[in-house]
């Protein structure tokens, strides 16, 4: 009779049972569906093909699956770029840190600006919820709650996203195997979101760099899309959107997103509604994550403890 209690002799079978297994304490509390951010599993990776574009280039993602029984919470990750540069490869780094920690990591190609501008990489985007909630199991993925993690330009792809998931535009690309299935995600965490899409224009044209500017106007086409799908001009203006919890991770030294415009922003969010969790990391420019350090692991702690966060809610 145990009367609901653990005696001497359960504790020391559950010791028994996780060392034959090869799970730590903390991993054994993830892989029975309860996501501990402190746990560690190793981690393989894959590459499938997600769709093709309509510039003929496959799209690919790459899955990191942590190695345990799962099933584990899912995120899918958007990369940046510019809306011009860049693949699923971009946040590798991250996407590692986070799939170590328990979590099945899709990171996935975008269609760039000179493929196709805006609205192609968000619908990319919003076909790879869809696909990932269809197909998360795969890998031993729970597709029932689906979280985002976006950098830069993925930011600003995944508060578009998350903002406007039945987007007629947004949802354009059929899928087929799945076509009850819809867009709609848990939560967004982002690294230097471009969340105001006008004041960072604005921003490169003050500091006179050419490349920005060139991949604003390549991707906003035409021009007046810049303001259509400006995320601060979209709270602006009241639209109807859908306001999910949200991290920002700013960096304080940033020049290319500017920390006031991004503060300014997370307060709009806050003050539609929506909870927005900003932070700001001292001493840290634009893509502060690609170089280890201090704020590094403090970045990909954040993201664990909110994604955590998010899962207990």
């Amino acid at each position: 009779m145990h009367d609901g209690a653990f005696t001497r002799r359960d504790i020391l079978g559950l010791m028994a049972t996780m060392s034959a297994t090869g799970l730590s304490g903390a991993a054994a509390a993830a892989s029975a569906g309860a996501y501990d951010p402190g746990a560690q599993f190793d981690v393989a990776v894959s590459e499938v093909e997600l769709r093709r574009n309509s510039a003929g280039r496959m799209l690919m993602a790459r899955i990191y699956q942590p190695k345990g029984p799962g099933p584990f919470p899912t995120v899918l990750d958007l990369h940046g770029g510019a809306w011009n540069n860049k693949n699923r490869s971009a946040e590798e780094p991250m996407d590692r840190a986070l799939a170590a920690s328990g979590l099945l990591v899709a990171a996935v190609d975008l269609t760039l600006a000179p493929e196709a501008p805006y609205p192609a990489c968000v619908q990319d985007a919003n076909y790879a919820v869809r696909w990932l909630k269809a197909n998360a199991a795969t890998w031993n993925g729970d597709g029932a709650k689906i979280g985002v993690y976006g950098s830069s330009s993925g930011g600003h792809v995944a508060e578009l996203l998350a903002m406007r998931p039945r987007d007629a535009r947004y949802n354009a690309i059929a899928l087929p195997a799945a076509p009850n299935v819809d867009a709609t995600v848990a939560y967004v965490a982002t690294r230097s979101p471009v969340s105001n899409t006008f004041a960072r224009y604005q921003n490169a044209e003050a500091r006179k760099n050419e490349n920005m500017i060139k991949s604003n106007k390549t991707f906003f086409v035409p021009w007046e899309t810049i303001h259509e799908s400006n995320p601060q001009e979209i709270l602006e203006r009241e639209e109807k959107v859908t306001l999910v919890p949200l991290l920002i991770m700013q960096g304080a030294l940033d020049d290319n997103v500017l920390p006031a415009v991004q503060e300014k922003f997370a307060n709009t969010y806050r003050a539609a509604g929506g909870a927005c969790d900003y932070r700001l990391f001292e001493n840290s420019v634009h893509e502060w994550v690609a170089q280890p350090g201090p704020q590094t692991d403090k970045a990909r702690d954040t993201v664990k403890a909110f994604i955590a966060r998010q899962l207990k809610a």
